[in-house]
């Protein structure tokens, strides 16, 4: 079954960066690209780098520990799309971001 979490507020999250946020005992990655935002699990599933420390390009991020780049919209490594990492559905409420996720 589905919850929802309240995560943070969007100005927690500067334009064309990303932060980590612990929700229902995950640690989540959130993005701001442009006037979107999107979450995708915080750990590389290659090493377990924090994906939300790395560098941003577009839609893109890079793990700062091997250069693995994802696609933040959808957690699809774009180097093979058959391995990614989980994606999560995020609501924005006014000033507010909230997460879908299985409990």
């Amino acid at each position: 079954m589905s919850r929802r979490f309240l995560v943070a507020k969007c100005s927690d999250i500067p334009q064309g960066q990303g932060r980590s946020f612990e929700v229902n005992d995950r640690i989540v990655a959130i993005f701001h690209v442009g006037d979107q935002f999107y979450a995708i699990d915080d750990a590389c599933p290659h090493m377990g780098a924090s994906l939300s420390v790395g560098e941003l390009d577009g839609c893109v991020v890079t793990c700062p520990l091997h250069a693995w780049r994802f696609d933040v919209s959808n957690g699809t490594w774009c180097d093979n799309p058959r391995v990614s990492t989980d994606s999560f559905p995020l609501t924005v409420e006014g000033a507010e971001l909230f997460i879908d996720m299985d409990e």
